[in-house]
């Protein structure tokens, strides 16, 4: 097998799709430095094979085909984030109600984009309902709960933009933590969006039922 092409890149840099042979390819990013490929021209296969060759960063794809790559979270992000799951698979684990995916899960929403929210769950009748093939890869399903954490480096409008996508494709419940502001904005499957502070506790409603978040005694 080949050694991997290592591609070091200090810039936003566009390379033509064309050109690369993306499952052969590793990326080096600095912290707190966001990168964008033209994807395109990536099959489901050829993506999926991109991500687990740089397994160790953060990799989404569009549904227009723009890949954005981000580096590691911060040990601060991914403390706070640990806490969060934890929970919520805490939770699960009373109710057997569903399954919980940790953020290097990939998802392929109905509109193409294939996302990797920081958490997420999924109600047991809807992830039995996918063939076993499809749960090998980013399934096809987008999930009923999302949970998005906001990082030091983030842009609050990008991730409030992936939210709308979550919700237009059949989420449930979507929870974006701002622990920058201490706020919260929770999305529901009405089209609602509540802005709750850290001192307030968050619930599951009719999608979590039972669950309460409690992010102020967090962090």
């Amino acid at each position: 097998m080949p050694a991997p092409q290592m591609h070091n890149f200090s810039k936003m840099t566009a390379i033509p799709a064309p050109a690369l042979d993306f499952s052969n390819i590793q990326i080096k990013i600095r912290p707190g430095q966001v990168l964008y490929l033209p994807g395109q021209a990536m099959s489901q296969e050829e993506f999926y094979e991109f991500c687990l060759q740089n397994a160790d960063l953060r990799i989404e794809r569009d549904a227009s085909g723009q890949i954005e790559i981000m580096p590691p979270t911060t040990s601060e992000t991914g403390q706070f984030n640990a806490e969060l799951s934890g929970e919520l698979f805490l939770w699960n684990r009373q109710t057997k109600l569903g399954k919980v995916f940790d953020s290097s899960t990939g998802f392929t929403l109905p509109n193409g984009a294939e996302r990797s929210p920081d958490a997420a769950w999924i109600r047991n009748e809807r992830w039995e309902a996918l063939a076993a093939t499809d749960r090998q890869t980013f399934a096809p399903i987008t999930p009923d709960f999302v949970m998005e954490l906001r990082s030091a480096h983030q842009s609050l409008s990008a991730l409030r933009e992936k939210m709308d996508e979550y919700m237009a494709h059949g989420c449930r419940l979507g929870w974006l933590i701002d622990s920058q502001n201490r706020r919260t904005y929770v999305y529901a499957e009405n089209g609602d969006i509540q802005t709750i502070g850290f001192d307030t506790p968050l619930s599951g409603g009719e999608v979590l039922p039972g669950f309460v978040l409690r992010l102020g005694e967090i962090g």
